[in-house]
This record gives structure tokens, C-alpha cells and sequence, in this order.
């Protein structure tokens, strides 16, 4: 795959892990160890990611920018 692509591929991994991790801890506190739990998961996490992934590349510029204000640039090195 073309490097180029490498915003997005990295925005659809993150977005799938995050809503993953956040559906399952919501799924599992509303619902608790039930029978059945993972196609209850399933269903609440399919949705989430379909929200999270263009979230995430709209979102995700302004993050770096808010990070790179909040961050001090390296020094330059003298040699």
C-alpha cells in the first residue's frame, strides 16, 4: 500500500481498536456477563466504528495541532 494512504489506514486501525475497547466496556457495565455477550458486543461495536472512523479523520487534525501548542520542538542540535 502507498504510504499516502497512511492517514487513513491509520485513523480506520484506531478507530476500530478504540470503539472495540469503549463498546466493550459499555456493553459489558449495561449488560454484564450474560450469555450471548459477544454478538451483544458485536452488534454495539459495528455501529460505533461506522461513528468513530470518520470521526477520527475529521478529529485527528486538529488533535496534532492542539498536541504540537502543547509540546516544546526539539532544540536544534549544534555540531
Amino acid at each position: 500500500m502507498s504510504p499516502r494512504f497512511a492517514p487513513i489506514l491509520f485513523g480506520f486501525v484506531l478507530s476500530a481498536l478504540m470503539s472495540l475497547v469503549v463498546s466493550g466496556i459499555a456493553t459489558l457495565r449495561n449488560a454484564g456477563p450474560v450469555d450471548g455477550f459477544v454478538l451483544l458486543w458485536l452488534g454495539a461495536w459495528l455501529p460505533s466504528w461506522f461513528i468513530a472512523f470518520p470521526t477520527v479523520l475529521v478529529v485527528a487534525p486538529f488533535a496534532r495541532r492542539l498536541v504540537g501548542r502543547m509540546v516544546k520542538a526539539p532544540a536544534a542540535q549544534v555540531q
